[in-house]
Order: structure tokens, then C-alpha cells, then sequence
């Protein structure tokens, strides 16, 4: 019983999984799953820069460079407002959300989870993406 369980883990784990058809942006994607369904997924506890923004298209080139065309596997954590999946996603075991933190093309988004504070911290000391610049927040860029 045990065994079966282990085995059937990665299933619970990731019960949506796909191809990406579609970066839209730093931190929403689209994947065709294999029944041809289309879920457009918000990438959790992070934010991007908007399109618009400094290190906007960097931040969606970024993203794309790591995971456009390539089958992922998504955590879900829930649905936002406009009804899109908010999820990790995973390529080959690897979170991908993180590598975006890390990498200085999206904030921790701590106002929702505290998920990649620490990622972000590192990011911001060895000034990588956005970093380099005194970017301001995509949460107060889209008050403005």
C-alpha cells in the first residue's frame, strides 16, 4: 500500500501538466494540456515586471528562453480573480518560479506568500536582472 502511494505521488503532485504554447509575460504562461485544453497559468509567489516596464520584455524573454515549447509540470495552488490556475511550474524538476526570482526577472511576491524572499535576497546582492536598476515594484507600477 505503501509502495502504490509513492508510486501515485508525483500524480497528486502535479495533477496539470502540459506543453507552453504561450509566455504572455514574465509570470503567466499558457500550456495545452494532452486533452487540448488550454489553462492559462499564473506563476505563484512571484511578480514580474508589466510588458511595459523596465525589464518587462526581459523578464517575458527570460522566462520564454527556459520553457516556451517545452512540457511542464504545474503545483497548483489555486485560481486568482480572473480565474487563471496560480501554480509552480516545473520543468524536468526544476521550479521554474524560483529560477525566476533568482535570476533578478521577478520579485518575491510576499504580500501572497513568503515562498522566494530568500531567493530574491540573493538576487538583489549580487544585482542580477533587475537588480542592476532601482526598479520600481509591478504592484506600484500598476496603481499608476
Amino acid at each position: 500500500m505503501i509502495r502504490l502511494f509513492i508510486l501515485l505521488l508525483p500524480l497528486f503532485l502535479f495533477a496539470l501538466s502540459g506543453q507552453v504554447v504561450k509566455i504572455s509575460d514574465g509570470d503567466t504562461i499558457t500550456i495545452l494540456t494532452q486533452e487540448k485544453q488550454q489553462v492559462k497559468v499564473r506563476l505563484y509567489g512571484i511578480d514580474a515586471p508589466e510588458k511595459k516596464q523596465p525589464y518587462g520584455q526581459k523578464s517575458k524573454q527570460f522566462l520564454s528562453n527556459l520553457i516556451a515549447g517545452r512540457s511542464v509540470e504545474i503545483q497548483e495552488k489555486g485560481k486568482d480573480r480572473y480565474k487563471r490556475v496560480l501554480g509552480i511550474v516545473y520543468l524536468d524538476g526544476r521550479d521554474i518560479n524560483e529560477q525566476m526570482v533568482l535570476n533578478g526577472y521577478a520579485w518575491a511576491y510576499v504580500k501572497y506568500s513568503k515562498i522566494y524572499a530568500s531567493q530574491e535576497l540573493k538576487a538583489r546582492s549580487q544585482n542580477l536582472g533587475l537588480w542592476r536598476d532601482k526598479p520600481i515594484p509591478p504592484w506600484e507600477w500598476r496603481k499608476r
